[in-house]
Order: structure tokens, then sequence, then C-alpha cells
């Protein structure tokens, strides 16, 4: 049986914040929201794709609807690791998550076509249409990074993260492997995600536009993916 399962609705809000801005405004997030009790998380991920990465070029001409699906875990990995499928959709705007939890060796075994499903929850059936649609899936792109999450004070479904240390590789496609990654963002940049119900808190959209903090439309898959092709054709250098 899975251990876990859980379902989300909601907006995300991205920023790319510089080292300067980010020590200007968590002080003020923490009027907000407090750190979780994991404090600072390495966040693995292996983003499955087609052959021809058919669903992040998808992704990165920004449709209305796009869909990825990738496994996930948090800290070392070990055959028993929990680990998340999630399957991520996105359509016109709203970010809907599901996903279903189990041992790192049954659920990596069973996404590459070597094992059973988690369970017969009506989300496991959903990652098997997923995988039923697109049949030649395979993980295509490990994403790592580290995490501060934090939780609304006042109303616990205002979420924030930062995240610093993001890496793509495509050489260690098995999160038991050792991490050897390449850095996305440079050093000192952090990445702002905001999940909310609705609309952000006003105090909050001031206190971003006083600091020149703006949305900033972000992939860490899609970056990896276009940092692997500029690497493929012999450029350089943050994208």
């Amino acid at each position: 049986m899975a251990e876990y399962i859980e379902t989300f609705k909601r907006k995300e809000i991205k920023y790319l914040l510089s080292g300067e801005q980010y020590e200007q405004l968590f002080p003020f997030m923490q009027e907000m929201a407090s750190v979780d009790q994991y404090g600072k998380t390495r966040i693995q991920n292996i983003y499955f794709d087609t052959p021809d990465y058919r669903l992040i070029r998808t992704s990165l001409e920004k449709p209305i609807y796009k869909e990825k699906l990738r496994l996930r875990t948090y800290g070392d990995t070990n055959g028993e690791t929990n680990s998340f499928i999630e399957i991520k959709k996105k359509y016109d705007g709203i970010v809907y998550k599901r996903r279903v939890s189990g041992a790192y060796d049954h659920t990596f075994r069973y996404l590459i076509g070597k094992g059973q499903p988690i369970d017969d929850s009506q989300i496991s059936q959903e990652i098997a249409g997923f995988l039923q649609m697109y049949r030649n899936l395979r993980p295509a792109m490990r994403i790592g990074y580290d995490r501060i999450a934090m939780a609304g004070i006042d109303d616990p479904g205002f979420r924030v993260t930062f995240d610093t240390k993001i890496t793509w590789s495509t050489d260690c496609l098995d999160l038991r492997e050792q991490e050897r990654g390449n850095q996305i963002l440079a050093d000192g940049w952090h990445l702002m995600e905001i999940k909310v119900k609705d609309a952000l808190p006003q105090k909050l959209a001031r206190k971003l536009a006083e600091l020149s903090i703006f949305p900033n439309s972000f992939s860490k898959y899609g970056r990896g993916y276009e940092a692997m092709i500029s690497k493929k054709k012999g450029l350089v250098g943050y994208v």
C-alpha cells in the first residue's frame, strides 16, 4: 500500500531573487509564515519524458494546458526511502498536483516498466493512464535543489518555498546514485515560489513591489533542458 496520498490545486507564482533581495525579504516573510520542521532539505527529482523530450518541449511552448511526470525524494535516498510519484498539470494558470507514495525501489521499478503499480487508488490509475498515453517514457533528467519551505501562520494554505543550488543532470538518473549536477542558477540567487489558492496578501504584494521583485516564468526542468541543449551546441553559462 502507498504510505501517503495527496492532491493539490493552487496558483504557483515564481520569482527570482538576488542575494540582497532575499536578505531583505526573508525577515518579512517570517512575520507571515514559519519554516517547517525539516528546515533546509535537499530535494531530488527524476523527470520522465519521451526520447525526443516531447513533454518538456510542449511545456516550453507555454500552452494553456501542460503536464509532467516525476519521481521525488527528500534527503538521502535508498531503496526503502519514501518517494512520491507525481503528476503535475497546469491549466490556465492553475496547478493541479496528484501524487502517490511508496518505497523508492518499488516506485522506480514501476516507472521504468519493471514493477507493479503502488496500489489501486484513483491516483495510481491516473498514473497508469499517463504511462499508457506516453508509452515510451523513460528517466530523462535529474533535478536537485536545496529548499526552505514555509507555511502561513494564520493561513496554513499559504505556502512559500526558497530553492537554491538548483542542478540538472542526465548522467545519474537513479536517485540512489550520488548526485553529479550542473548548476542552473548562479551562486547567491534564489527561486521563490508562492503557493496560494487565490490572490497574494496585499501587504506581501506591496513588499514585493517595494523590493522590485516581480513574477518570473521559471521551470527547473525547462531550464535544465535548455542548458542541456546549449551544452550540446558548445555554449556555456547559466540559462
